[in-house]
């Protein structure tokens, strides 16, 4: 490999011929310079998904502890908030009250702190909850907005975080329905699920009504 022309442009045109230069005196000797300039820093910093310390932001002193699960990363996370329920409350005004204040918590912007943590929801707000009507089984709720139009990750995210409380029967699913007149389906929250929201919406199974 032959180095003199790259002496002799960095005597004449100074470092930024020379630069040029050294590209030649490389291409010379096989080497291939690259145009696309390279990061040797260090690797980029993963995702905790976790806080250091509760976040009493997100939290109402009066309220009933329950957690959510929120988007971090490509998997869903538990984070602990709190919803209110007044005393004296039926089990069935109770269970819709407790699923309300849920899906009221996944729709929240996520806090400074969760933020910084990484966590995402993607519940939109405004979405209503209500019992069962005639015929539907004891435990059926119904939302606002028809469980099929809702995005897998918000789909999942309300399906584990119902199941998971005292909205359901504590089996790990929960049936749902929407405003409408489609059949209601008992939805499942799975590993697969909370793991990868993205490419597995909860699975489900058709419950018959009257």
């Amino acid at each position: 490999m032959q180095v003199r022309g790259l002496r002799a442009v960095r005597r004449r045109g100074g470092p930024v011929l020379a630069v040029a230069g050294l590209a030649l005196a490389l291409s010379g000797c096989g080497i291939r310079a690259t145009e696309v300039p390279t990061d040797f820093g260090g690797a980029p910093s993963r995702v905790p998904c976790s806080m250091t310390q509760p976040d009493l932001s997100a939290q109402d002193e009066h309220g009933v502890p329950v957690q959510v699960f929120l988007l971090c990363g490509s998997s869903l996370v538990t984070v602990d908030r709190e919803v209110r329920v007044p005393d004296g409350s039926a089990d069935a005004k109770r269970r819709v009250t407790v699923a309300q204040g849920l899906l009221d918590q996944l729709a929240e912007t996520p806090s400074a702190a969760e933020k910084e943590a990484g966590y995402t929801t993607s519940v939109r707000g405004g979405m209503s909850v209500w019992g069962p009507r005639a015929g539907d089984p004891d435990d059926t709720l119904r939302l606002s907005t028809s469980p099929p139009q809702l995005t897998s990750y918000a789909l999942a995210q309300i399906v584990c975080t119902l199941s998971d409380s005292a909205a359901a029967e504590g089996d790990g699913s929960v049936i749902l329905g929407g405003p409408g007149r489609e059949a209601l389906r008992r939805y499942e929250c799975t590993d697969a699920v909370r793991n990868a929201p993205s490419g597995n919406r909860p699975p489900s199974t058709e419950v018959a009504s009257g």
